[in-house]
């Protein structure tokens, strides 16, 4: 793992040689934004979905965007192994600057950094996960997907904690998304996720979800997910780019339906796995 090639400010090499300031602004201040972009068989996948993302995310924080998206995409490849499942993880800092100071340094040159790793399936998929509340106590701007994320660590580790796979973050009496993950819930035959906005992250797999819904005829929509709602869910899943669609089939210790996947994230499973073949 140590000796893994990464990439860090225009160079390929090992892991264990890869170095940075600890005066860079990622390190003192959580000032930069990451990315996570999966791979199927040497192959990004949705990778102009998420390099909008990105740069969504690096406007937002006024940081010039290091490259052009052919760039990028030349950057991550060499990162790869052909016949393998992996994700890339990408970050950009604010990079060092001459003293440790709140106000941006001028001029700045951001420091990138990418490595890429296995994507692990999640063991007994089918059988689904449990999952518990929390209070949604995040900052204004969740949908910038900065590296500043101790309170979702909290929340995930809370989660853990208690045998459960991830905490589902709670706003007041409505739902948000989830520590790590874009959150889905079927109602009365349809299918609902939380609009997009500042209080969740935009995932690329959910707008791939509601893609996928519409071509195949699926009652769908965006709206807001009452807490008390989650309780008379016949389904909850949780999606990412990493680990796609999970079924959520016990929460806050109680069943979800009959406390197995439901019939719709079964067709959605395939759904979704057709259409990655199929890139």
């Amino acid at each position: 793992m140590d000796t893994k090639t990464v990439y860090l400010n225009g160079e390929y090499l090992p892991l264990n040689e890869a170095k940075v300031s600890v005066l860079d602004r990622g390190f003192l201040f959580g000032d930069g934004i990451y990315e996570v972009i999966p791979a199927y068989s040497g192959r990004l996948f949705r990778l102009q979905e998420h390099l909008e993302r990105l740069e969504n995310s690096l406007d937002s924080i006024r940081l010039v965007n290091p490259h052009s998206r052919e760039q990028w995409s030349e950057l991550l490849q060499p990162l790869l192994t052909p016949d393998q499942d992996q994700y890339i993880y990408l970050q950009i800092t604010r990079g060092v600057a001459p003293k440790r100071d709140h106000a941006f340094p001028i001029p700045t040159v951001p420091t990138v950094f990418a490595m890429s790793s296995p994507i692990v399936p999640l063991p007994d998929l089918d059988q689904g996960v449990k999952a518990i509340t929390v209070k949604d106590n995040r900052w204004g701007h969740c949908n910038i997907k900065a590296i500043t994320l101790l309170a979702n660590i909290l929340q995930r580790q809370a989660a853990i904690d208690q045998g459960c796979a991830e905490a589902i973050l709670v706003k007041e009496d409505y739902v948000t998304e989830g520590a790590a993950s874009n959150i889905f819930v079927v109602l009365d035959g349809v299918l609902i996720t939380p609009p997009k906005g500042p209080e969740i992250l935009p995932g690329i797999t959910r707008d791939l979800i509601l893609e996928i819904a519409e071509a195949n005829a699926i009652s769908y929509c965006e709206d807001i997910i009452a807490f008390e709602a989650l309780k008379s869910a016949s389904e909850i899943w949780l999606t990412s780019s990493t680990r796609e669609i999970i079924p959520v089939v016990n929460l806050d210790g109680a069943d979800i339906a009959d406390g197995k996947p439901g019939p719709l994230w079964h067709k959605m499973h395939q759904l979704y796995q057709a259409f990655k073949k199929a890139q």
